[in-house]
């Protein structure tokens, strides 16, 4: 592994993450009060800044190529989230996951035999192609049933387990912390912002709590610091994954 994998020009810390989150979920929530198109424009740019960093997050080679390979697909599932017909606003987003991973295959290929990090570069992007691509599910959610509460709903949960995940404490006492909190968050905010039952809204606060403690747990692991686009990525990449999530939850147990 070269110097400039292994020392960031410039690193941040664990906090960092959780406060881009918290953006993010900002951003996101005034794009479903404010029109579809600035809620479109804020899924796209969240793609382009997780697939810009989720390379320098991985610490592999070939950081602008795959960068693109990762965010192109993102923002193009967010653009289609937005444009489908009713009901199939997610229909274009397998599409879109699967042409991004076959293209991080490509881009190896391309690289030719005996490169540095091939597998690590090859599970690590695909992984990005997801969670950047899960993004649309935000757009979705709020073209559904046009109840906005429900995203704010989940908004609200992500930003607890995200607040939780600033505790400087063990992750073995972060984490059940962040998903009890999250799954308290949930119910209450849903009983105060709307008429979303209590069950539902547990059950996706405590989901939303175990995926933002899961990869709070990921980048405890990666043990070096982030750099900029690093901690940009990490912070933006569960937020994503929480549309999707807020979409498939709001339309299975709500709706």
């Amino acid at each position: 592994m070269t110097a400039e994998l292994q020392a960031p020009a410039r690193s941040l810390g664990s906090w960092t993450i959780g406060l881009v989150g918290i953006a993010g979920l900002a951003a996101i929530i005034t794009g479903v009060y404010t029109s579809p198109e600035v809620l479109v424009a804020v899924a796209v740019a969240m793609a382009a800044a997780i697939g810009i960093g989720w390379p320098h997050f991985l610490r592999i080679p070939a950081k602008k190529t795959l960068a693109a390979v990762i965010a192109v697909p993102g923002a193009g599932a967010a653009v289609a989230a937005g444009l489908a017909p009713a009901p199939g606003y997610l229909d274009w987003t397998p599409a879109f996951i699967a042409l991004g991973m076959m293209a991080v295959f490509i881009v190896q290929l391309l690289r030719g035999t005996g490169q540095a990090q091939r597998l690590e570069s090859t599970l690590g992007c695909c992984a990005g192609v997801l969670l950047a691509c899960l993004g649309s599910g935000w757009i979705a959610g709020a073209r559904f049933n046009g109840v906005r509460e429900m995203l704010l709903v989940a908004a609200i949960s992500a930003a607890v387990a995200l607040l939780a995940g600033l505790i400087r404490w063990p992750d073995s006492v972060v984490a059940p912390l962040g998903i009890v909190l999250a799954g308290l968050a949930g119910p209450l905010a849903g009983l105060v912002l709307s008429d979303i039952a209590v069950l539902p809204a547990a059950i996706f606060g405590v989901v939303v709590g175990a995926v933002l403690a899961s990869f709070r747990r990921l980048a405890t692991l990666r043990g070096a610091p982030l750099n900029v686009p690093a901690a940009l990525s990490m912070g933006l990449a569960p937020v994503s994954a929480v549309g999707s999530l807020a979409y498939f939850i709001d339309k299975l147990l709500i709706y």
